[in-house]
């Protein structure tokens, strides 16, 4: 039986609901999430949950294909399989989902949501593992947020792709992004979505960088709070606009942010840039 505080509040009343459904609208709304391109999973905590939901009442159960133990007993918001972002603020019930993993880490209780027979995003894998890596170095982590943002995709048919050479380009474009993101970027080889194989690759390189590139297809963005985040894959994605709007320009490119006075900026700023992209005497 619930208790009174959790029939007093309500699920659509619960802060992290909100935050999804503010996101996925703003995502869809930049352009980033056309159709039901995107996703994003949310860890909670327990007691954000029990506030809001019984805990102790599973909807059903969806069996993994893929143990998680690391993950047992943790609880997400997550957005659905073939759900449109545009529509995750009208029926945010049919469009997400909070689930718990069972204590044997090899299958999923849903709690809430995924309604019509709705299941999570089939980039499940990807982002369970990306949170069982980034909770292995940062034990504040919280959020995985994979979209197709316009720029960071474009750049990667027009751009080499090394990380090294990426990052420094991106770092060149605007003063904040080597304090935004010192760790740098991440680039996977194009493979298929939804794979094992693209998970375990994106959980790898999410040990070092919570930015991970997939070219021609989209971002993965790790974080402790949505708004940083989003703040994050913004601020790269913007840099990654004032590339392709530079790129083309009859006249070149007349100056960039030179390695010097990035190493000045992180320096002022008290981060560490990625190791070997900055060629400075120190």
């Amino acid at each position: 039986m619930r208790n009174e505080t959790t029939a007093k509040n309500g699920i659509l009343n619960a802060p992290f609901l909100h935050e999804m459904m503010d996101t996925t609208y703003n995502m869809w709304r930049f352009g980033w999430d056309e159709r039901n391109g995107g996703n994003i999973s949310y860890l909670l905590k327990e007691e954000e949950v029990a506030a809001y939901l019984n805990i102790n009442h599973a909807i059903r159960s969806i069996t993994l294909d893929f143990p998680v133990k690391e993950l047992a007993g943790k609880y997400f918001i997550v957005t659905g399989s073939g759900k449109y972002f545009k529509n995750v603020k009208d029926d945010p019930a049919d469009c997400l989902g909070v689930i718990r993993v069972n204590e044997a880490g090899t299958a999923i209780d849903i709690l809430w949501g995924f309604e019509n027979g709705g299941k999570p995003t089939s980039e499940l894998p990807a982002h369970f593992m990306s949170h069982i890596s980034r909770l292995q170095v940062d034990k504040d982590h919280r959020i995985i947020m994979h979209n197709h943002a316009t720029n960071i995709i474009a750049m990667t048919f027009t751009h080499e792709l090394d990380e090294k050479s990426f990052t420094k380009t991106l770092w060149q474009m605007c003063t904040e992004c080597v304090v935004v993101f010192p760790d740098g970027i991440a680039l996977l080889p194009w493979m298929v979505p939804g794979t094992d194989t693209i998970g375990e690759q994106t959980a790898k390189k999410m040990k070092e960088h919570r930015l991970v590139v997939w070219p021609h297809h989209g971002i993965f963005g790790a974080g402790t709070s949505m708004d940083e985040t989003f703040g994050l894959i913004e601020t790269a994605e913007k840099a990654a606009q004032i590339y392709m709007l530079i790129s083309s320009h009859q006249g070149g490119v007349k100056q960039v942010i030179t390695d010097q006075q990035l190493s000045d900026l992180a320096k002022a700023f008290g981060v560490t840039p990625l190791e070997g992209v900055l060629a400075v005497e120190e």
